[in-house]
């Protein structure tokens, strides 16, 4: 990680992190959006539409917050908080996510890909009977305006299973 340089110009310890390229790539969260999309609760079941609005802001220029509400897939209204950002010890993105709706708090790690459009970030997650297994979010800029993440868990049999998609449109 960059660091300060004292009066010597050699590296402090002490200082603030500084920015590095993939923190900035972050910003592209930044401002107000809506979001609508879809969620298949049982492999089953016909999707299920959802909708709301997300505002998402900085922390410094090292994370970002972003702050949803709305109608959640079998859970009624509901509020959520992400964050993220960038460990450049690990070459590795990293963040949270919790809903008011559930108890468990959801740790991400994850990468870019090389054309810098989709996040793929990793977690575990608790299956329909609490036992924790694989999920991955994939946040994919379609442009500066339009994002779109689809969630997926791992099968038992190995599969990825995606099981919801949601379109966020920039508002401001």
């Amino acid at each position: 990680m960059k660091r300060q340089r004292d009066k010597e110009g050699e590296e402090s310890p002490q200082g603030p992190a500084m920015p590095q390229k993939e923190h900035l790539w972050l910003h592209k969260f930044l401002g107000e959006w809506t979001f609508e999309g879809t969620a298949t609760m049982e492999p089953d079941q016909a999707p299920v539409e959802f909708r709301g609005s997300e505002k998402v802001r900085s922390l410094g220029e090292i994370w970002i917050l972003a702050e949803g509400e709305g109608e959640m897939p079998g859970c009624g209204t509901a509020t959520t908080l992400m964050t993220l950002g960038y460990d450049p010890q690990k070459n590795r993105f990293l963040g949270t996510w919790v809903g008011s709706m559930m108890t468990h708090l959801w740790v991400y790690d994850g990468t870019l890909d090389a054309g810098g459009t989709v996040l793929t970030l990793n977690t575990l997650g608790p299956d329909q009977e609490g036992k924790l297994i694989k999920f991955k979010d994939v946040i994919e800029f379609k442009s500066a305006d339009h994002r779109v993440l689809t969630s997926h868990l791992l099968g038992g049999d190995g599969a990825w299973f995606g099981f919801m998609t949601a379109n966020y449109r920039r508002r401001k």
